[in-house]
């Protein structure tokens, strides 16, 4: 794809999205649900869409990206009305995970509130006998997991020969989760002639071969790269021996303006533990992870959001595509083997414009993940020394005595900005990590 030929530039200053040519139910849904300012992949994406264009977008989630392609959807579809055969569906988005899923769907029901649209959500980890019912009468938009979705085509449950749409989301993360040949053999299932639209953080090579077979001289947008998003997150790391993780964890939660944290394990073993040490020092916490049901998942995020959990521990299913509001804090209990995880991790925190903090532990094991977590992000994380639960921190064994950032300069030492690294050993002020 010639991206420098192709890509279309919207002004990201549009007023709002009357401008952007989004119709009046739409609007009406917005502005019930306070939204007026489009974001700037919004402002790029959305007129392409309704001009029935094939679009690749770059975004990261967290920029809008859902509304960006859902409003174009269900303008068009409701533009057109058709009747629907049973099992199948006017346009398809796919989604890595059952919760982006889920969220996905809420959003085409929230913004399509005054259109009459069916949609239906299908994933694994339940029963297929109600979704099945769902796609008896067939739908306007179908929002599924590759895997499920593969299963009830297999089964002639639900037929695409007749979907005009498809988006395909976080499509990065479909390669990580090893989902790239179900997707494709779904695609393969859908009519040559129709609108395709895939959005991915990242553009790894197999991502860009996937994006060149299944799009038609796609409009690129991109907003904020990885590098850019990362920047308003205060990064932090401690240099702890494995052993000192846990008191170092309990330590940081004594500090109650760390109100509403994800913490991330590498493995659903590791979040358990997690959980269950944080139980026993007091702090309610829920975990996150494949091996849990899904109505045990959507039990735990619920409790998250309300408030009700302080803590949520996930593996990186959860590092994408769940957006819940003022988390405060992501602590990297153990740092992902994958850089471009690290990304997704801390971008839990500041959302919608708000500052965050990201604390990560790394033990000696885990040295050559941070290297490769500064390279991608282009910046060295702020080291904080001398903490007292993690005696590690600044023994000579963990932790360099002088890193420098790549301009060669000293790095700053502490837990704020221009604070001196001497300060980290006198008394705890009242809010360490409120930033």
């Amino acid at each position: 794809m010639d991206s420098g030929r192709r890509r279309t530039i919207i002004s990201v200053t549009t007023p709002d999205f009357s401008a952007l040519g989004v119709a009046e139910p739409l609007l009406r849904a917005l502005v019930a649900e306070n939204y007026h300012t489009p974001t700037p992949i919004q402002a790029q994406a959305i007129p392409p869409l309704l001009a029935g264009r094939d679009v690749v977008g770059i975004a990261q989630t967290g920029t809008g990206k859902t509304a960006a392609f859902a409003l174009p959807i269900l303008q068009r579809l409701s533009e057109v009305r058709v009747q629907t055969p049973p099992g199948t569906a006017r346009a398809l988005i796919l989604a890595p995970t059952r919760e982006l899923a889920i969220q996905i769907a809420d959003a085409i029901a929230t913004y399509g509130r005054n259109l009459s649209l069916r949609h239906a959500v299908i994933f694994g980890g339940v029963g297929q006998d109600p979704q099945v019912k769902a796609m008896a009468r067939g739908v306007d938009i179908l929002v599924a997991t590759p895997g499920r979705l593969l299963d009830l085509i297999n089964q002639r449950h639900i037929r695409l020969e007749r979907t005009g749409i498809l988006v395909l989301d976080e499509a990065d993360r479909m390669l990580d989760m090893g989902f790239i040949r179900d997707v494709r053999r779904i695609i393969a299932t859908l009519p040559k002639q129709r609108q395709s639209l895939l959005f991915s953080a990242t553009m790894p090579p197999d991502i860009t071969r996937l994006a060149e077979d299944m799009l038609t001289e796609p409009v690129r947008v991109e907003v904020t790269p990885a590098v850019v998003t990362v920047e308003a997150i205060d990064q932090r790391v401690f240099f702890v021996e494995t052993a000192s993780k846990r008191a170092l964890l309990n330590a940081l939660l004594d500090d109650r303006d760390l109100a509403r944290v994800i913490v991330f394990t590498r493995t659903k073993h590791g979040a358990n533990r997690v959980v269950e040490q944080l139980d026993k020092a007091g702090v309610v916490a829920e975990a996150l992870h494949g091996n849990k049901s899904q109505s045990a998942r959507q039990r735990a995020l619920a409790r998250f959001r309300s408030g009700d959990a302080r803590v949520l521990v996930a593996t990186d299913i959860a590092a994408r595509g769940i957006d819940v509001d003022d988390v405060t804090h992501v602590i990297n209990y153990e740092l992902p083997n994958i850089p471009e995880s690290y990304v997704h991790r801390v971008g839990r925190t500041a959302r919608a414009g708000a500052r965050g903090i990201a604390l990560s532990f790394c033990d000696p094991s885990e040295r050559p993940y941070l290297r490769d977590i500064e390279k991608l992000t282009r910046r060295p994380l702020s080291v904080v020394a001398g903490h007292p639960a993690a005696v590690a921190v600044s023994s000579p064994a963990s932790a360099p005595a002088d890193r420098r950032s790549p301009g060669g300069a000293p790095e700053r030492r502490g837990f704020s900005a221009g604070r001196p690294a001497t300060a980290a050993a006198r008394p705890r002020p009242k809010s360490r990590y409120a930033g």
